[in-house]
């Protein structure tokens, strides 16, 4: 490996002429914080996922800030997110003053819809204030479900759960921009257009990057404008600086703006050349013993954001964190999935119900390389140097 980083890194952003072009047109306009690019890129996202409104903001985490805040979550409120996500999930549940409740995670590492529904009707009550926690005396405010590295969680039945209970959902889609159900109820949705709000990411590693970047997705044009509202530091006069409630300095610039607009013109390429390289993985993959590659849910059509090899110990001959070793050894970058928040140092007095599926997922996922610009022969490179660390 050498001194500049791995010769396969994890994921990095893939830059186009059109990104140059548009960056630089802000630039050669002066228009880098406010622009057209703003109202286009947002445009661009809505008609894709087919949102009535798109809102355009900071990073991910501000979305999922103020759509937690239109959705009603306040001081003292719990909002039920899953232990196996990135922190960032659950920090804005802390930033309104409200509580996360930790919930487990499925096959597909999305939240356990089963744990949710049985959550509700064995430890909570129906009250005139609201869904009340029987433990805690706080009222379950939300629901925050992570469409987890793009594959589409069970939303029919978690709609349908929540619903019965009149908890608001709020999906974190920050990690699935384009993914999709092919069949049931939801059949030709999108994910962050089915709950309440949805919240997606431009982060650097997303499938199509502003550098940093977020937006809020709803069908309500009332929740579309108040989170415009907020975003843009909730001027009721901004001629004259007239505040009429806290507001936040979120607005995505011009500049990062441009180059998402650029960046959704290869969306659908991007997803077509990460599908096509996770059945490359998931076939070299499938003939070595001990390791396999988490596959995609029934009835979805994910981005193939992430690819998830599980590492058996007892199959393979050694664990995640052995086999991570070997591969940096040889210039190829792995990740393991997050570190439980449950445990995390900021949530560990925290509530946690019946988490025992993430910790095994915890144990033995490594992210493997998933750029979609990755070769055949990088990929081929990858499967013989897993191959080849039992030996």
């Amino acid at each position: 490996m050498s001194d500049t980083g791995p010769s396969v890194p994890l994921s990095v952003p893939v830059m186009g002429e059109h990104e140059r072009d548009y960056v630089l047109d802000c630039i050669e306009n002066g228009w880098v914080t406010s622009g057209d690019y703003i109202a286009r890129f947002e445009r661009a996202v809505a008609t894709r996922v087919g949102s009535p409104f798109a809102i355009s903001c900071a990073s991910g985490t501000a979305a999922i800030h103020v759509a937690l805040r239109l959705a009603g979550v306040g001081p003292g409120d719990e909002v039920l997110v899953p232990a196996l996500t990135f922190i960032a999930t659950v920090n804005p549940v802390a930033y309104l003053g409200a509580h996360p409740v930790f919930m487990d995670c499925d096959d597909y590492m999305n939240i356990d819809v089963e744990k949710v529904a049985s959550f509700l009707s064995a430890e909570c009550e129906r009250t005139a204030d609201g869904v009340i926690d029987r433990a805690t005396g706080r009222r379950v405010a939300a629901v925050l479900p992570v469409h987890v590295f793009g594959s589409p969680c069970r939303m029919d039945e978690l709609l349908r759960v929540a619903g019965e209970w009149d908890v608001p959902v709020v999906e974190d889609a920050a990690e699935s921009l384009g993914s999709s159900w092919t069949a049931g109820p939801l059949a030709g949705r999108h994910t962050g257009t089915v709950g309440l709000l949805g919240a997606l990411s431009f982060n650097g590693n997303k499938i199509i990057t502003t550098g940093g970047g977020g937006m809020i997705l709803t069908a309500d044009e009332h929740l579309a404008q108040r989170a415009l509202h907020l975003v843009t530091q909730a001027k009721a006069d901004e001629i004259r600086y007239v505040h009429d409630e806290v507001g936040y300095n979120y607005r995505l610039s011009n500049v990062s703006a441009a180059l998402g607009a650029a960046q959704m013109e290869t969306l659908d390429a991007r997803i077509s050349a990460k599908a096509a390289n996770h059945a490359r993985y998931a076939e070299r993959l499938a003939g070595i013993d001990g390791i396999e590659l988490l596959g995609v849910p029934d009835g979805t059509q994910p981005n193939y954001w992430f690819y998830s090899a599980l590492v058996d110990p007892a199959g393979f001959g050694m664990d995640r964190e052995a086999l991570m070793s070997s591969l940096a050894a040889k210039g190829i970058q792995t990740r393991p999935v997050w570190y439980l928040n449950h445990r995390q140092a900021p949530y560990a007095n925290e509530r946690a119900y019946r988490v025992e599926r993430a910790r095994w997922f915890w144990e033995r996922v490594l992210n493997l390389p998933c750029t979609h610009t990755l070769a055949q022969h990088d990929i081929e490179r990858i499967c013989d140097a897993i191959e080849s660390a039992r030996v």
